[in-house]
């Protein structure tokens, strides 16, 4: 009688039911997973600080086309104020300057004493007034009037018109007579003093 092979039955290995497996992992396939990880955080490291030179440049150049824009903005506003008030001062000067035809006038109805005596006071009064009044607008406005008889002559604010010959030496150089005061500006000299200047000479 044949006999039937029996079947192969499968090894099991052999655990207690209660008995806990424990997995030993592989340290090649750890040290490999590993190096991976750093490789990709590597990676990620030098495209992060590569980005962050970039926002960094990036951001200078905004900083640097601020400062530029802010700079050419406070001298464009620095020329302007200068060029307004250059404006309002030679506005200032031509007003003033006008008003000086005027004042010349008082004073040569001044300068003839005679004259000028016989007009009633109260005309006179009335003058005086107003003239006294261009004068306070003259000097709150920086206006200072020069030339003075007995003052030395001095070709940055006398204009001189006549020399006039004198047996003083110590009126040598010196004015003699004021034809017309001159005036300063804030310290410019807007129209220099007419004036006669004494020239010694000796007696022979």
């Amino acid at each position: 009688m044949a006999h039937k092979d029996a079947p192969i039955q499968e090894e099991k290995p052999s655990v207690a039911p209660d008995e806990e497996v424990t997995i030993v992992p592989d340290k090649d396939v750890i040290n490999t997973i590993d190096d991976e990880d750093n490789g990709r955080e590597e990676t990620a490291l030098i495209k992060l600080k590569k980005k962050l030179i970039a926002c960094e440049k990036e951001r200078q150049e905004y900083l640097d086309g601020w400062q530029r824009a802010k700079a050419d903005f406070v001298n464009a506003r620095r020329e302007e104020d200068e060029s307004r008030k250059k404006l309002f001062s030679l506005a200032k000067e031509d007003v003033l300057l006008s008003f000086l035809q005027a004042a010349d006038s008082f004073e040569m109805a001044f300068r003839d004493k005679e004259s000028w005596e016989k007009v009633p006071e109260v005309w006179r009064k009335g003058v005086e007034y107003i003239y006294a009044q261009f004068s306070k607008v003259f000097q709150e406005n920086g206006m200072r009037e020069f030339g003075r008889e007995g003052d030395v002559f001095d070709p940055t604010l006398h204009e001189s018109v006549e020399s006039v010959p004198t047996a003083d030496e110590a009126e040598n150089g010196k004015i003699l007579e004021v034809l017309q005061k001159g005036y300063e500006l804030n310290g410019k000299v807007v129209r220099p003093a007419r004036v006669k200047v004494g020239e010694f000479r000796e007696e022979k």
